[in-house]
């Protein structure tokens, strides 16, 4: 099953045959007071910059989401997909829960988004498919519904097939939804990440689906985090993600050894060639 995504000038192809596609996460202020403040100020030039950093760290796209307290999405988020437009050609997946947000930035987007997100929720499914219908966009599909996040695997992929079969009444293709089995801390749930993997095993073997994943959720509240994430990353990797929202800059590594072991990087090319820009000089 292939996923397409594209810009103006590049398309990126998501598939379990492929390597796996880096989705960049850091244009987000969630955490990041300075990002926050500056889009409050409609000012560009974070934003800019969190591009040009994150596609020199190996993303292949890039999430866009403003949503921060003061900030006007409606507005802004078209103005961050312009700004991440200006200094590079990487297709861009599209994040907020404001679906007239969605819609502006959709609006200016001269190519085919990726939507970050819709979920269970009824008033979700009604509010954002009928969006990516219309622009043509692929979607993230994420397993909770109005009565939260499931704390079991059956109920996550329950969901799955809800939200994909609601797409496809609509007339978009299965191939166009991307399942999120949502990570979660294992410092408030000893089995949380192996509800997650056990959701995302099962999610590919009954429908297919790309999927992608948040995955530093999972090491929250405890320490040497990064080190967390990149083990869990790869464990998920080998489940079935293929497009993980994450950090470039930490998780890059991780993910090229991930696709170098799973045989998803032809003589070794991919991390032979990060291997070297990563070394020059030593």
């Amino acid at each position: 099953m292939e996923t397409r995504v594209h810009s103006s000038k590049q398309e990126v192809v998501i598939s379990p045959d492929s390597a796996t596609v880096l989705i960049g996460e850091r244009i987000n202020p969630t955490g990041k007071k300075l990002l926050a403040a500056a889009l409050v100020e409609r000012d560009m030039s974070r934003v800019r910059k969190l591009a040009e950093s994150q596609i020199a760290d190996g993303a292949a796209m890039l999430d866009v989401n403003v949503g921060a307290a003061g900030v006007n999405e409606v507005e802004v988020l078209p103005m961050a997909v312009k700004a991440v437009m200006e200094v590079t050609d990487v297709p861009l997946c599209i994040d907020s829960a404001n679906a007239q947000a969605l819609r502006a930035a959709l609006q200016v987007y001269p190519g085919k988004a990726l939507i970050n997100s819709v979920n269970g929720e009824e008033a979700s499914l009604k509010r954002v498919l009928p969006l990516v219908k219309e622009f043509g966009a692929a979607v993230i599909g994420l397993t909770m519904d109005d009565s939260g996040i499931p704390c079991d695997a059956s109920s996550r992929l329950a969901i799955a097939h809800k939200i994909v079969a609601r797409a496809e009444e609509l007339g978009i293709p299965r191939e166009d939804v991307l399942i999120d089995c949502l990570a979660m801390a294992v410092s408030a749930d000893m089995t949380a990440a192996q509800v997650t993997l056990e959701s995302i095993r099962r999610v590919r073997a009954e429908l297919g689906a790309n999927m992608t994943l948040g995955a530093s959720n999972v090491s929250f509240g405890l320490p040497d985090r990064e080190a967390i994430n990149d083990i869990f990353l790869a464990m998920t990797i080998t489940a079935g993600v293929n497009a993980p929202i994450v950090n470039p800059g930490s998780s890059h590594k991780a993910i090229l050894i991930s696709d170098l072991l799973l045989g998803h990087d032809e003589f070794g090319m991919n991390y032979v060639t990060y291997f070297r820009s990563q070394n020059k000089g030593a």
